[in-house]
C-alpha cells in the first residue's frame, strides 16, 4: 500500500461531515502551506456548504504563494457552478492581483446569480487599473434597479469604490425615466458623497426625489 500524500489527506480531511473538523482543517492548511494544497483548496471551495468554512478557505489559499493562487483561481471565474464563481472571485479580491481583473468580463459583471454578480462588482472595483475606470463605471450602470436590498446596496459601495471617475456614469443612470433604475443611481450618489450615510437612508431619500418627478408642475 502507498502512502497518501499531503493533498490527498487534505481532500479526505476537508470531505468530513463536521464542519468544525473542516474548518480545522483548512484553518491548518494556512498555517501551514504547500502548492498541492492550493488545488484541493480551490476545488472544495466550489462545493463547500457551511459559509465559515468557504471563509477559511479564502483565507487559506490567501496564505499560499500569490501566482500559484491566482493560477488556481483565475479558470473558476467561468465554472459551470455558480459557488465555484462566486468564491473564486471573492478570494481573488482578498489576494489583490491586478491580473484578476482580466477575467471579469461584462458577462461575469451580468452574471445572473446575484451572489456572483455581487463578488464580480466589489473584485472589480477593488482591482481595477486606472485607465478602466470609466469603463466599469459604464458597465456597472447597467445594472442599476436590479436585486433586493442587499444586492443594490452592493453595487453602490462598488461605485464608492471607484470614486470620482465613476460620478458620471452615476448622473446619467439618475436621469433615467426608470424609476427604480433612477432612484438607485441617486441612492448611490448620495452615498459615494457622504460614505457614513447609511444605504437604507439614502434610499428613502432617493425615492422621495424620484416620486416628487411625477406630481404637476406649479403654475
Amino acid at each position: 500500500m502507498t502512502d497518501s500524500t499531503p493533498a490527498d489527506r487534505l481532500r479526505a480531511a476537508l470531505a468530513h461531515s463536521d464542519a468544525s473538523a473542516r474548518l480545522q482543517t483548512a484553518l491548518a492548511a494556512g498555517t501551514r502551506p504547500h502548492d498541492s494544497y492550493i488545488a484541493e483548496l480551490v476545488a472544495r471551495c466550489a462545493v463547500e456548504s457551511d459559509f465559515f468554512v468557504r471563509d477559511m478557505l479564502t483565507w487559506a489559499l490567501t496564505r499560499h504563494d500569490p501566482a500559484r493562487a491566482v493560477a488556481a483561481l483565475l479558470p473558476e471565474v467561468g465554472s459551470d457552478v455558480p459557488q465555484a464563481r462566486s468564491q473564486a472571485l471573492h478570494t481573488l479580491s482578498k489576494i489583490g492581483d491586478p491580473a484578476a481583473f482580466a477575467v471579469i468580463t461584462p458577462a461575469v459583471l451580468r452574471d445572473r446569480h446575484p451572489e456572483v454578480a455581487r463578488a464580480a462588482w466589489r473584485t472589480a472595483s477593488g482591482l481595477v487599473p486606472d485607465d478602466a475606470h470609466e469603463a466599469l463605471a459604464d458597465e456597472l450602470a447597467t445594472q442599476f434597479g436590479r436585486g433586493d436590498h442587499d444586492t443594490q446596496r452592493s453595487l453602490s459601495r462598488a461605485f464608492a469604490a471607484i470614486g470620482y471617475r465613476a460620478e458620471p456614469a452615476v448622473e446619467r443612470a439618475a436621469a433615467s425615466p426608470y424609476d427604480v433604475v433612477s432612484a438607485h443611481a441617486r441612492a448611490t450618489a448620495i452615498v459615494m458623497d457622504d460614505p457614513d450615510t447609511e444605504f437604507a437612508e439614502a434610499v428613502v431619500e432617493a425615492r422621495r426625489v424620484v416620486a416628487q418627478r411625477a406630481l404637476p408642475a406649479e403654475d
